[in-house]
């Protein structure tokens, strides 16, 4: 019984409030996207103005993440594929889900010390976060490691989000989980591309190019 309720606390920290960060973090990304440099960095320095912002950070994202991530690691530890003798989605998809949870973690740990690890230190400031990425992205070597780290994060947040459905009981007949996963799989579409065309801003100058397109686009619709 111990480990079943250590799993389900790692298996509802992954969505509450694990998933809610996510989100916000892609939305603040695709701010660069809208509104340029300076639309990026006014949703960093809003993020961080909120109030009590050190302990919504340590209570909310940091220790949840740290017990997802090390737990998760142990569960990809002890699990046991068996896509060699049965080759069926879903056996691919717990394989994958934890593939994605291994580098998903070692993607954000790095990501962590190189943005919010130097604001602690001092070394950059909020206001330099954008060209911090910037820098990042341009290096050909750092852009592939973000765009795998990305796609893993996206498709482990968005698989995972079916697990839990079916592992709370929310969608229990296979029509629900059938609906929920077309569902999912819609989300990991956009969750992926609005992180992907993030990393595709960070690249240019001050973030014009991709702002001006998505400018033209919005005009268009």
């Amino acid at each position: 019984m111990r480990g079943f309720y250590s799993r389900k606390i790692h298996s509802l920290l992954g969505v509450i409030p694990l998933a809610f960060f996510f989100i916000e973090h892609m939305l603040t990304n695709f701010s660069a996207v809208e509104g340029g440099a300076s639309g990026f960095k006014d949703s960093v320095l809003w993020l961080n103005s909120l109030p009590l912002v050190l302990f919504l950070e340590i209570f909310l994202i940091w220790l949840p993440l740290l017990y997802h991530g090390v737990y998760g690691l142990y569960i990809a530890y002890q699990s046991k594929p068996n896509v060699n003798r049965f080759n069926l989605e879903r056996n691919w998809r717990y394989t994958l889900q934890r593939i994605t949870g291994v580098l998903t973690f070692i993607f954000i740990i790095w990501h962590l010390f190189e943005t919010r690890v130097q604001v602690a230190l001092g070394n950059v400031t909020h206001e330099e976060l954008g060209g911090v990425m910037h820098d990042i992205v341009n290096s050909p070597g750092w852009l592939i490691f973000y765009i795998v780290g990305v796609v893993a994060a996206c498709f482990h947040f968005a698989n995972g989000l079916w697990s839990f459905l079916v592992s709370w009981g929310v969608t229990v007949g296979p029509r629900s989980q059938r609906v929920s996963s077309y569902i999912c799989l819609g989300l990991f579409v956009v969750v992926t591309a609005m992180f992907l065309i993030s990393l595709v801003t960070f690249r240019s100058s001050e973030f014009k190019t991709a702002e001006t397109a998505f400018q033209i686009v919005r005009t268009v619709i």
